[in-house]
This record gives structure tokens, sequence and C-alpha cells, in this order.
């Protein structure tokens, strides 16, 4: 077998990566920074797991002015192929992007369920 052959078969298959993306399995959360707002993977993990969402990013942390005792996350503004959220925590902010298929309503419902559970 040539190095061309084994470099498209590890690859997979347009056809194979196409079906892929529109399987209806878990969406994957995308491990950029170091650190996230305390208590904020273990939802970003549950959200994952709800059908029509593909990936959620962590972003930047920032400080805001206002206290939040308790983590808040919710949508914020839509972006291309998906919604920014915004998540809260004491005095840190944290922006994490999803890329998704629902609408914001339906992912507003999302969100509140996972956020529920913990």
């Amino acid at each position: 077998m040539g190095k061309m052959e084994r470099s498209n078969r590890s690859k997979g298959s347009h056809r194979e990566i196409a079906e892929a993306e529109r399987s209806p399995q878990r969406g994957r959360l995308v491990w950029n920074h170091s650190t996230h707002l305390d208590g904020l993977i273990p939802i970003l993990e549950r959200l994952t797991q709800v059908r029509g969402i593909r990936t959620i990013t962590p972003a930047v942390l920032s400080n805001g002015r206002s206290n939040s005792p308790h983590l808040q996350l919710k949508v914020s503004v839509p972006v291309r192929g998906g919604y920014k959220l915004i998540a809260r925590k004491g005095k840190t902010i944290q922006e994490v992007f999803v890329v998704t298929q629902l609408t914001q309503e339906s992912l507003e419902g999302a969100i509140a369920q996972v956020m529920d559970k913990s």
C-alpha cells in the first residue's frame, strides 16, 4: 500500500465524514483553554449529549462588575452556525460558543434542563 493510500484511509472518505456529522451521536467539547469557570465543564459535558448540538467551545474569561453567587449560563447572541453563551459565576464571565442546529428557544430549554441537574 502506497503512502497516499495510507493517508487517505486514515482520514476517511468524504461520505464517512458527512455521515458522522449527521449522526445523532453526542457533540464534542473543545478544550482550548486551561482555565474555566468553576463548575462549567460538567454542565457543558451534559449539554453535549443534547441532540442537535455539535460543538461547544469555552472561550475568553473576563471580569465583570456585578456578583453572581451561583453559576449562570444564558444565550447571548446568534453567531454563524450557532450561538454565543455567557457563563457567569462570582465576578468572572466566560464566553462559550455552541455550534448547533437548535433554535434559540430549544437551546435555552436544553440549558435549563442541564442546569437543573447540577
